[in-house]
């Protein structure tokens, strides 16, 4: 499946340079850890004529830290789609349930953030509503790094949490839901053209916990594309026209997603025989009690290290769920 076409000669070329420079990304750390290889291959040889307490050790600890970088490297082969170089457009929203549902999708915010942290990839919070109690309603995320995209693409659905909620005085168990919807995040050259007659733009003031007014001016945007009932809002600037600025990126990004959904959906009348995952699908589930275990739905991985996946590292379950998503592709 090839991208959409809204973009010209130049842009397209532009498109190919980024392409590359994604390919870059993949195939130099394969030429480092080339050379790191075969030069502990070297140390080996040489322990093996003349055995050496310090080289051997200096061999385990090369081993010991080629291993996670190989590990990175499997990971970004799989990588393969035409927007997976892209940057990330991740929104966050919370499920019925009020506040305990609002404090899961703060969970979940949090949860990202330190993944994208761990990578060194930029995050920008493009738009934030607060719960009244605690937790958020709602955020939108721009998460910038080498295929941020193609990474965050297998989490996309529903994520469901069992626990004792804290905000329950008798202490019972409770369910909760958010989700987790990942667009790419296009680029400012890509002419995805948008009437201003088909805009329907609606301000108001950008507010915090509790209802709390940032400013007194009517600086919040909430834009919605009238032909197709798409809905795009930022209220993170305190300028009207940046706010709007940064809607109408956004409305050009769920535009995009639209059409490759389109011809995913076209795809999928063709060739039958393959299911086809829904952003709306519950695809994992986070249980705090009575036992403490992650458990994706879709390749069945369970890690019983609840806190180290809360923590940001959810790599595993990225790496399954696209090891089995390329096994497909090639059955």
């Amino acid at each position: 499946m090839g991208a959409p076409t809204f973009w010209n000669d130049q842009q397209a070329a532009q498109e190919v340079v980024k392409r590359v420079k994604a390919l870059k990304a993949t195939l130099e750390p394969f030429d480092t850890i080339s050379d790191r290889v075969r030069s502990t291959a070297e140390l080996e040889e040489l322990l093996a004529m003349e055995p050496d307490a310090g080289m051997a050790a200096e061999v385990e600890r090369e081993v010991d830290s080629i291993a996670p970088a190989l590990s990175q490297l499997r990971l970004r082969a799989l990588l393969s789609g035409p927007d997976d170089h892209r940057d990330a457009q991740v929104e966050i929203s919370a499920g019925a349930g009020g506040t305990e549902a609002q404090d899961w999708a703060s969970m979940l915010m949090r949860m990202y953030t330190r993944w994208a942290e761990r990578r060194g990839f930029e995050i920008e919070i493009l738009d934030l509503s607060e719960g009244e109690e605690a937790g958020i309603k709602g955020a939108v995320l721009e998460i910038r790094g080498v295929q941020a995209f193609g990474f965050l693409k297998a989490e996309s659905g529903v994520h469901r949490l069992v626990r004792i909620s804290p905000f329950d005085s008798q202490a019972r168990r409770h369910t909760s839901f958010a989700s987790l919807h990942v667009i790419p995040a296009i680029d400012e050259d890509i002419n995805i053209e948008i009437r201003e007659e088909d805009i329907k733009m609606d301000v108001f003031r950008a507010s915090g916990a509790g209802g709390q007014h940032v400013n007194k001016t009517s600086s919040a945007v909430r834009l919605t594309h009238v032909p197709t009932g798409l809905i795009a809002a930022c209220q993170q600037q305190r300028s009207q026209h940046k706010n709007r600025e940064q809607a109408m990126k956004m409305l050009k990004n769920k535009l995009y997603q639209m059409e490759l959904n389109k011809q995913l959906a076209k795809k999928a009348e063709l060739d039958a025989t393959k299911s086809d995952i829904s952003f709306g699908s519950q695809i994992r589930s986070y249980v705090f009690q009575p036992y403490t275990m992650v458990n994706d739905h879709r390749t069945e991985l369970k890690i019983p290290d609840i806190q180290r996946v809360m923590d940001g590292d959810v790599d595993p379950f990225i790496e399954e769920f696209l090891k089995q998503a390329a096994a497909e592709q090639q059955s």
